[in-house]
């Protein structure tokens, strides 16, 4: 059984590169489709299998994400805040650093989640209610601080307006995968259309190891995952958001806090399913489809997946930085931006249709517009940030 149970990991290992590498392929869309699969092609496949493949191939995505977040400046719903720091540095001839970073938070984020996973889960299992009950005002405090906190206060609160704005109009148009083409404009399409406008050219890259100190980030990333990996309407961009007012941190650290955010998040989002029955990722969704609530001794299958899926996910992420470290200044970026451009529109009218592309548009020129201002763009987590405060405050729109 433990042979198989390798193989099966293995195999997501396989699968999460794949998808992680691909721009615009979210996890929970490989999800959808593996439940779907489940009843028909994978029907003679045990249950415990197909749990660890999901496992596996979950936490590989959420390290090899970022590949194309850093190197395109193609993110998905959980890497959109890489594309900042990450795509700058980039620029600076430090894209391997860049991505070097993300998965050393990771890999200390799957240790971090090995170690507290039950006595959080127990925790939470007591004061889940309570801390419902003041989630907006932390999250009404929580963008008081990223607004006040700029000098040009009023700008920031525009930029975080206006992309609340569009997010509200987007989640509630009844769109199917309607993040795709809102994150996608914001923070993928708009970065890499004003590169093509700027006529960046990318440098030779440096192959150097990271040095940045790990535990403010680390702290900031478990206080806020915790939160956003057993609440409901929030994911990895609003806990970073949340890590980051927790414990500030500079373009490098936060990079690390983003790549320990997104491992935690996903990791918590098992534990949240055994814990308090509730779902929080596509992943965690799909297992629910396909055996339930998960016991303790699923649970401990599960993180035993993530921890060999996540070293193994360490070592390539790295491998494979390093790869097209070497290749990117060797390609044509402007062909290879308008490709990127052209393969996203295509994903993004194959899951969201014609009204998707529409939306694509005007959240690029949205995120064209905000990226010119003087304030951090991290107000744009307004699309998602508005959104979710509107919902605990019970408002109906």
């Amino acid at each position: 059984m433990l042979i198989e149970i390798l193989i099966a990991i293995f195999i997501g290992v396989f699968a999460g590169t794949i998808t992680g590498l691909a721009p615009g392929i979210h996890i929970n869309l490989v999800g959808a489709v593996l439940v779907t699969l489940s009843a028909t092609l994978f029907s003679k496949i045990a249950p415990i299998y197909l749990i660890v493949f999901i496992s596996a191939m979950a936490i590989t995505h959420t390290f090899i994400d970022f590949i194309p977040s850093i190197f395109l400046g193609c993110p998905d719903t959980d890497t959109q805040l890489s594309v900042l720091p990450g795509h700058e540095m980039l620029k600076d001839g430090e894209g391997y650093e860049a991505v070097s970073l993300t998965s050393l938070g990771g890999i200390a984020a799957i240790f971090i989640l090995i170690i507290i996973s039950f006595p959080l889960g127990f925790l939470v299992s007591k004061i889940y209610d309570p801390i419902h009950s003041v989630m907006l005002w932390i999250l009404l405090v929580t963008c008081f601080i990223l607004i006040f906190a700029e000098k040009n206060k009023f700008t920031a609160l525009f930029v975080f307006l206006i992309s609340g704005i569009l997010g509200l109009c987007v989640l509630n148009i009844g769109l199917k995968e309607p993040l795709l083409p809102l994150l996608t404009g914001l923070f993928g399409s708009s970065m890499i259309i004003t590169s093509i406008k700027n006529k960046i050219q990318i440098p030779p890259q440096e192959i150097s190891e990271p040095k940045e100190k790990i535990v403010r980030p680390l702290i900031g990333s478990i206080l806020a995952s915790a939160l956003c990996g057993f609440l409901p309407g929030l994911g990895g961009g609003q806990a970073a958001v949340l890590g980051n007012t927790i414990s500030k941190t500079d373009k490098k650290g936060f990079l690390i806090l983003i790549g320990a955010v997104n491992i935690l998040v996903m990791g918590f989002s098992f534990v949240s399913l055994y814990s308090i029955s509730k779902i929080r990722t596509g992943a965690a969704a799909s297992i629910q489809e396909i055996i339930g609530n998960p016991s303790w001794k699923i649970l401990i299958l599960i993180l035993f997946s993530v921890l060999i899926s996540g070293i193994i996910s360490f070592f390539l992420t790295k491998f494979l930085a390093k790869f097209f470290s070497q290749k990117i200044n060797k390609i044509n970026y402007f062909l290879l931006s308008i490709a990127t451009l052209i393969f996203l529109g295509i994903i993004i009218l194959i899951f969201s249709g014609f009204l998707g592309l529409l939306i694509l548009v005007a959240s690029t020129l949205v995120g064209i517009y905000c990226n010119s201002l003087p304030v951090k763009k991290t107000h744009m987590m307004g699309c998602l940030l508005i959104p979710t405060i509107i919902y605990y405050a019970g408002i109906i729109i």
